[in-house]
Formats: structure tokens, sequence, C-alpha cells
């Protein structure tokens, strides 16, 4: 264990959180979808309006974690969001009426947004410089990894049944999710390191003395156009990929697959999003994000395309690898383009200001997804609606200027 710089252990709980939280609810809440609206008769709109309120972590609750997190750091959020996530669970399992149904979601939401991207991005982002894209690629792979129990969910729910398998998988958040909560320590200067392993000199063994570039004030981050067309540009990225991975059972069901096969449709997108988190993070320590990120949207917009049109064989095939490529690098490029655009002091809040922003394409994506099928009987239309609406996130995201640039505008503003 001695020479392992410490900053790769924050990864690991990083990972392991996410994949749990991941697999718990966000993917694996489409096994749930069913179940909810046989027992108590609910539209699919009713339900997608409560799963969407999950938005609220990427959404209100959003800018005010990425404040947080850079005042008081990752540790004491992740552990509040652990914890949390737990009782948003138990209250969910115990639904008698929509109204419960949403307020579990909006605790569950709080609970989230404490112990996922925000949190452990920036946990991740304070202890590395150099390999940032490769470190955060890791850490997001735990979303990814979040497919593992997609297969497993409908397995608990058919041995007990939802509720029962709700109680289950808070208890495992808190068993699993409070020691790694510990794990994770805030900026390495303050035990002696240096970003990506680095030691300090004793000299400046005061962890203030590094230099660093200046925390930029929420003027500074929302005055320039960089942190406006990342957002917009993830906004219209979350419309998509909520609403496919909330409505994915639902749909491949209505095309007539076996619930066993969706299940494993579902399952695979996360799994080799991997492939996409890792790659497209390491791609990023070589190449402009800005072209990477491009990519992925693009890739985006002919996996709506393929979904329009799936069915078992090769378009089915075709749509998870590019779905899944696209949401892997996605996810990983967005932390480290705002590391390389508003720094390690600034990153947080900066993050927290992105999801905000777009936050409202979580909630809208599967709300109308299932308004769309309560009213036409199909998802068809839909799918290649926002399979055209990647045209304006590539747009966006090819008008940013070089990250150097912005950099030095931030660190004029706060002098």
């Amino acid at each position: 264990m001695k020479g392992i710089f410490y900053g790769w252990w924050i990864v690991v709980a990083s990972f392991f959180i996410a994949l749990y939280v991941a697999g718990t609810i966000f993917y694996g809440f489409t096994a749930f979808f069913e179940p909810i609206v046989e027992e108590f008769g609910w539209s699919y709109t009713e339900v997608s309006i409560g799963a969407s309120l999950r938005g609220l972590e990427m959404g209100i609750l959003a800018p005010l974690i990425g404040f947080l997190v850079d005042r008081f750091g990752s540790r004491k959020l992740a552990l509040f969001g652990v914890i949390t996530v737990g009782v948003g669970l138990i209250l969910i399992s115990q639904t008698q009426s929509l109204v419960m149904l949403y307020a579990g979601f909006l605790v569950l939401s709080l609970g989230a947004g404490g112990c996922t991207s925000i949190v452990l991005y920036t946990a991740v982002a304070n202890w590395f410089k150099r390999h940032i894209g490769r470190a955060l690629g890791i850490a997001a792979c735990g979303f990814g990894s979040g497919g593992l129990m997609v297969p497993l969910i409908p397995l608990l729910i058919d041995t007990y049944d939802w509720r029962t398998t709700l109680v289950i998988l808070a208890l495992g958040i808190w068993v699993m999710g409070i020691p790694l909560a510990l794990i994770i320590r805030d900026k390495p200067e303050q035990y002696g390191y240096l970003p990506d392993g680095g030691v300090m000199p004793i000299s400046t063994s005061d962890y203030s003395a590094v230099p660093e570039p200046a925390q930029a004030s929420f003027s500074d981050l929302i005055k320039g156009r960089t942190l406006w067309f990342i957002s917009l540009a993830e906004s219209i990225r979350w419309i998509i990929i909520t609403a496919v991975v909330i409505h994915i059972m639902p749909y491949l069901s209505s095309v007539g697959f076996p619930r066993a096969s969706a299940a494993l449709v579902a399952a695979a997108v996360p799994l080799i999003s991997l492939i996409g988190r890792f790659g497209f993070g390491w791609l990023g320590d070589i190449f402009d994000k800005r072209y990477l990120m491009a990519i992925t949207y693009l890739l985006t917009g002919i996996a709506m395309i393929t979904l329009s049109f799936v069915s078992e064989g090769i378009i089915t095939f075709l749509f998870v690898i590019f779905f899944a490529l696209a949401i892997g690098g996605s996810v990983t490029l967005r932390g480290a383009m705002l590391s390389d655009y508003f720094g390690r002091n600034s990153f947080g809040r900066a993050l927290g200001i992105s999801m905000g922003a777009s936050a409202i394409g979580s909630i809208i994506g599967p709300t109308l997804a299932g308004l769309t099928f309560d009213t036409t009987g199909s998802y068809k239309l839909i799918w290649l609606i926002y399979g055209g609406l990647t045209i304006i996130s590539i747009t966006l995201i090819l008008m940013l200027k070089p990250a150097g640039s912005l950099n030095a505008e931030l660190t004029n503003s706060a002098n």
C-alpha cells in the first residue's frame, strides 16, 4: 500500500459510492416503473414526474451544493448524502399516494446531490491536475458500473416485492456508503501533498502558501458565455439521457421485447459506457476536450435515430454502443473541461451552476417522453426530436474559446 498516492484511494471510494447510488436511483429505477404503475394505476406521466424530481439534485440544489463543497469540503457532504439517500429510499418504499411518492423523491434528490456528481468530482479534481481526465474517468466509471445492479433489482422485486427491495437497497447504501465517505479527504495541500502525487517542500508546509488561481465569484462565473454554453449543451444532453434511462424498459416492452431482454439492454448501456468514461477521459488528457465533447454529442444523435427503429438485432446493438459511449464520454469530459476552464478553487461552484442550469432538461426529458407515449401510444417521434436537438449541443461546444484564455480572464477579474 505504501507509495500509492492517496488521491487514488479517493478515486476508488468515489467509484464505489457512484456505482451504488447510480445503480439504485438512476439506472435501476426503470425496474420499479411498471410495478408501481400496476399497483396504483397511475399514468406513465404521473410516475415520470416523480422520477424526474431526482433532477432537483442537478437543479435548485446543485448551485447550493457547489458552493457548499467549495466551502466545507467533499467529505462532510458525501457522508450526509449517503445517509439521506437511504432515508429517501425507505420513504418511497412506504408510498401510498402520489404525494408520498413525490416527497420520497425530493428527499432522495437531496441525498443524491450530497454524494454524487458535484461532491465526488470535486473531491477527485482537488487531488489531480495533469491526470485529471484519467482520474475523473475512473470515478465516472462508477456511475456506469451501476448498470451491474440493473439485473439484480428486477430479481429482488420478483423474489420479494418492490417495497421490500427499496428497504434492502437503503440498508445497503448505509453499510457500504458511510465507510467509503469517511475515506474522502479535501485538498492534498492540507496533508503535505501536491496534486498528482507531488510532495510539498518543508518550506511550503502551509498549504495556503502554494500558488493557486483565485476563487472566482458567482458574477465572474456567470457573466461570460463559456459556462452558459456548456450548461445549455448539457441541458440538451440531459433531456435525452434521463428520458431514455427512465423509459427504456417500458419502451422496449411496447415494441415487443420480453422484460428480461429489456432489462439486459438497460444494464448494457451503463456497463458499456465504462469504455467511454475512461477512454474519453484518457483522450482528454491528450487532445482538445471541446472536439471530443462534440463527438459524444454526435454519437448521442445517431443513437437516438437507431433507437427509433430498434429491434432485436443489429439496430439494438448499434443503439447500445453509440448511446453508451456518448454517455460515458460526455460525463467525464464535462468535469475535465470545467476543471480546465475554472480551476480547482472554483470547480465545485462551476459544476453546481452548470448542473443547476441544465437540470431543466432532466425534468423535461422523461416527462415529455411519458406524455408522448400516453398521447400517441409510441415513443418514436420523441426519440427523433431528441436526436435532432444534439445539433445545437455540437454547435455550442465548438463555439467555446480555449481554456487558457478564460483562465486569464477569471484571474484578472478576481484580482
